[in-house]
């Protein structure tokens, strides 16, 4: 079986079950009975009823899509197979209505879905098709599962954790993962750690989000009437303002009004629609682009800097579940695409089929053919000025198995690690093979390490929820619109807004980036990890130990930092310095090939603040450095003027050099590796 689940556990289940006995020993490999036939690609084992994808020729696509009847295609064969069938209706997968062109440049007007009876044998009808010799593919819509979960409510209220924030969200201070000042309450069961977090403060003060990026979320519906996400949604105005039931902007979608919903092939957007849903894509949406400094609720990576700024990105719903209901590949495909045509830059994707089903790029290439080429149109596409291409981003997994689950384990998408508020590893995460960079996913804690015990939720990730969700072990709704979650999930949205983050300052400083280039910032701007991978962790999920020698340069480059990705973009170099230190900053380690001839000049600048955040002391140019110390952890821009050629600025009667400057990012840490990324 293809199955596919919330990157997140059921908190009634999460002390007590073993990932690993999860798994589901069916994968993307064809059924005997068909494996005879090239034609096919995927197994026919739990998949969709009545439904059947196929790859024609594009002679036959030109036929198919010139039928006036839905349940005839112009192709005489074909037809004679599906009268025979009863085929109740063909379709193409694709909108062709938007981008028509490009869509055909990559071959995506070739994929068609035929629909019939559910209780015909599926293989028996795709035996009949593949004869047919314009079928050049044939995939089951595999079905894709998401399982019943559960949040943990929050009261809102004042925090009673650090004060001196930057906004004036009153639940701000319970996001650790955004600045973790080490008063994580975990009852003494591990320690928080200073700086385990994505360091997002220092970035706020560059950019906190641009109103023409756009992050797709492809999850559960979002909750867009949630107070706390309304004002940073993104919204179809002619949609909005047209006609119930009309497609009002001729886009080839009716009543897209927040986004798509992949599930019922439909514009309306649900997210309690089904007794299992979860409120998960709301929470996720919630740390892309909560909004800032509205006086209640929480923050969002990339929320704006207040309601009527003008600021804050946009998040687009795009719907592949509503509870227990999907739409299979086919869903998946058209979801993705339809972010591409509507102007997203981000693909948000916390889920992913189970550990090593499939296994490598070649059996996810070939099994999954439909939802890859949804993708690969969004890659191709650039939803904002500051982009060429776009990126798709994956969670990697909660099967604390070492590879990454598909799709985020796809060499062209980025994979999400975890790490608590101890800035180690969780218990859950996936790790090595596929894994590209880390973010905080959170961790849950129960003080006897079972079902029963005292939980503490302080470790976990505290975002939106919508209040109407019922709990699934009381039964009874939320009844509150913020909640805790833990997993892969909560660490995928972290990246996402760190990347929507990037393309506001780009947006703003006239920038320009590939995917390719944003991808590269989203790697290398990264704290490293391994030299605190030493010894044993306790194992939250199910008690005993873990051995983080296990973790070792595997959890991806290391752990994501917002404020060096804007730095990076920015051209400023990153300098990683130890707390209490002498550090001496010989800027020719990082400008050309290390053998410049520069000469620092004494009147360097580090402003007040600066100098006051990181308790810089001892100060001073000797034999070309700047020599200094920093007493607290934090991180802050310095600048070294220099001269370029020669010991003296030329100028009146002085022949010299040309002044120039160089900003410097000084990562103040506890425990930083020099060796790490800059």
């Amino acid at each position: 079986m293809t199955k596919v689940k919330f990157l997140l556990f059921a908190m009634v289940a999460l002390l007590a079950t073993s990932c690993v006995n999860d798994f589901v020993d069916e994968g993307a490999t064809p059924s005997e009975d068909v494996v005879g036939s090239a034609k096919f690609v995927n197994s026919s084992v739990n998949v969709v009823p009545g439904e059947l994808i196929i790859y024609v020729s594009d002679e036959a696509a030109e036929q198919f899509a010139a039928a006036k009847c839905a349940t005839r295609s112009g192709n005489m064969e074909f037809d004679a197979v599906a009268d025979e069938l009863g085929a109740e209706s063909i379709e193409q997968v694709f909108n062709m209505n938007v981008d028509a062109e490009g869509k055909k440049a990559m071959g995506l007007h070739r994929w068609f879905v035929v629909k019939f009876d559910a209780e015909k044998d599926v293989e028996a009808v795709a035996k009949k098709f593949a004869a047919i010799d314009d079928i050049k593919r044939i995939q089951f819509n595999s079905e894709i599962v998401n399982p019943r979960l559960q949040a943990m409510p929050a009261t809102e209220g004042v925090a009673t954790r650090a004060a001196n924030m930057p906004f004036s969200d009153e639940m701000l201070p319970l996001q650790w993962h955004y600045d973790n000042r080490g008063d994580v309450n975990l009852n003494g069961i591990l320690e928080p750690v200073v700086g385990a977090d994505i360091n997002l403060f220092e970035a706020w003060k560059y950019t906190t989000g641009n109103r023409e990026v756009v992050v797709a979320v492809m999850d559960e519906g979002v909750f867009y009437d949630h107070p706390d996400l309304a004002d940073n949604m993104w919204v179809n105005d002619a949609e909005l303002t047209g006609a119930k039931g009309v497609d009002d902007d001729g886009n080839g979608y009716v009543d897209d009004i927040y986004g798509w919903n992949g599930v019922y092939n439909t514009g309306e957007i649900t997210w309690n629609a089904d007794p299992d849903d979860s409120g998960h894509g709301t929470h996720v949406s919630g740390t892309i682009a909560a909004v800032n400094n509205n006086g209640t609720g929480v923050c969002g990576v990339a929320g704006g800097s207040g309601p009527g700024t003008g600021t804050g990105v946009r998040i687009m719903s795009c719907q592949i579940f509503s509870g227990s209901q999907t739409g299979g590949v086919v869903g998946t495909a058209r979801a993705a695409a339809y972010a591409a045509e509507n102007g997203a830059s981000i693909l948000q994707n916390s889920w992913g089929y189970d550990v090593g089903r499939p296994s490598s790029d070649a059996e996810y290439t070939n099994g999954f053919s439909v939802e890859l080429d949804g993708f690969k149109y969004f890659l191709s596409k650039s939803g904002c000025s500051a982009m060429q291409g776009n990126v798709v981003i994956f969670a990697a997994g909660n099967d604390g198995q070492p590879m990454a689950s598909y799709p985020g384990a796809y060499n062209e998408f980025l994979s999400v690690t975890a790490f608590g508020p101890d800035g180690l590893p969780t218990w859950y995460t996936n790790y090595n093979s596929g894994c590209n960079v880390a973010a905080p996913g959170g961790e849950l804690y129960s003080y006897t390490h079972n079902a029963g015990g005292a939980y503490w939720l302080d470790g976990c990730v505290l975002s939106t929820v919508p209040s109407e969700i019922t709990d699934v072990v009381t039964e009874r709704p939320y009844g509150s619109p913020y909640a805790y979650m833990q997993g892969t999930s909560m660490a995928c949205p972290h990246v996402s807004g760190i990347a929507a983050l990037v393309l506001s300052y780009a947006i703003e400083n006239g920038i320009k980036l590939t995917n390719k280039e944003l991808y590269e910032i989203l790697t290398t701007s990264v704290n490293e990890i391994d030299s605190k991978l030493t010894g044993d962790k306790i194992n939250g999920g199910y008690g005993g130990k873990m051995n983080l020698m296990s973790y070792k340069g595997k959890m991806g480059t290391g752990t994501i930092d917002a404020f060096r990705a804007i730095m990076n973009v920015r051209g400023a170099t990153c300098i990683p310095v130890v707390v209490g230190k002498e550090y001496e900053i010989d800027i020719n380690d990082f400008i050309g090939d290390g053998n410049l001839n520069v000469t620092v000049l004494r009147d360097y600048v580090i402003p007040a603040d600066v100098r006051e955040r990181l308790g810089i002391v001892n100060d001073t140019v000797f034999g070309g450095k700047l020599i200094l110390t920093c007493t607290k952890p934090g991180c802050g821009v310095v600048t070294i003027n220099m001269v370029a050629g020669g010991n003296l600025v030329g100028g009146g009667q002085i022949m010299g050099g040309m002044r120039v400057e160089k900003e410097v990012a000084l990562i103040s840490r506890v425990n930083n590796d020099t060796a790490g990324w800059l």
